[in-house]
């Protein structure tokens, strides 16, 4: 019973903290009680792709009889904690979700089904909701409304804080360019299903990475076993730091937009606690070729949702 009270209390906590990211994304007083509804799209949408997403690996689990933990839901404050220390703000009110595994994998085969079961699920919530997004995008004074400033200042054409974009998310904004107006980058995270949708497409792209036990890393031992494994792990992980120190040429080059600073920490993180290598799982049997064709196409998924550059600011 209390391990049900944790979830659940984590949850709320999730819950509570994304709504307040929403009402912040949208720049109302979050501490002002009347505002709190206004969260509500953002927070139900992200709670979605990340809840679709791991029930996907808990049934995946389930189905081969593995012990598995229901989703441990990890709130945020969505404010600094430390105004001097950027890397304790986290925007969206959550860390994500995961799942804990409490009997080992007997084969490939579970560990591909359990791995690629979470990101598809949670891929096919996501792009649902960017859709929906697009399609019911309100008209350009929605964003007056939020900012009537640009009435009399209209912003420029670029800088300030922005997110990046993905072959996925900038094909949807194309597709649907013609019907309404489609906000820049600089403004979308004014828009709770696109903010959504956006995170959504960011979060599944981190876990594929194919490195350690993320669900890339899971996905891509079972394809090609742990030699080549550790091969892709340490190639994918020698480009993040790349990324990263390509973004640390804005101090030297002014408006040099080629990496993100923040691929050195998410680089961290792999090498020191999820590891690179993936754990070995006794069993040489190779996957079905329909396996095999889903798993590379899960990375070509990979390659369309990912986004180089994350942020602008």
């Amino acid at each position: 019973m209390r391990v049900y009270l944790t979830h659940g209390f984590l949850f709320l906590l999730t819950f509570f903290s994304s709504t307040l990211a929403g009402v912040i994304w949208l720049n109302k007083d979050p501490l002002e009680l009347s505002n709190f509804y206004l969260g509500l799209p953002f927070s139900l949408s992200i709670l979605a792709i990340l809840a679709t997403h791991e029930f996907g690996h808990y049934f995946a689990a389930r189905y081969y009889r593995v012990e598995v933990t229901l989703p441990y839901f990890i709130p945020f404050p969505p404010f600094p904690l430390v105004e001097s220390i950027p890397f304790l703000f986290n925007p969206f009110g959550t860390m994500g979700a995961i799942i804990r595994m409490r009997s080992p994998l007997r084969s490939k085969k579970e560990l591909f089904d359990i791995g690629i079961a979470g990101p598809l699920a949670g891929l096919v919530v996501t792009l649902g909701i960017l859709i929906y997004g697009f399609v019911t995008l309100p008209p350009v004074d929605y964003l007056f409304s939020i900012h009537p400033e640009y009435l009399t200042h209209p912003p420029a054409p670029e800088g300030g804080f922005a997110f990046g974009t993905s072959i996925i998310f900038y094909s949807l904004s194309q597709l649907f360019n013609h019907h309404a107006f489609i906000p820049p980058m600089t403004e979308i995270y004014h828009y709770p299903l696109l903010c959504a949708g956006w995170f959504g497409l960011f979060v599944t792209a981190l876990n594929l990475i194919p490195v350690g036990q993320l669900d890339g890393g899971h996905i891509m031992y079972a394809l090609v076993g742990p030699t080549m494994q550790v091969r892709i792990a340490w190639t994918f992980f020698i480009l993040l730091v790349i990324s990263g120190l390509l973004g640390l040429l804005p101090l030297l080059v002014p408006g040099a937009n080629w990496g993100s600073i923040g691929w050195l920490v998410w680089a961290a993180i792999l090498y020191f606690i999820i590891k690179l290598r993936h754990p070995v799982v006794s069993d040489d049997v190779p996957l079905s070729p329909n396996r095999r064709m889903l798993g590379w196409f899960t990375f070509v998924l990979f390659i369309l949702i990912f986004p180089p550059v994350p942020f602008y600011d």
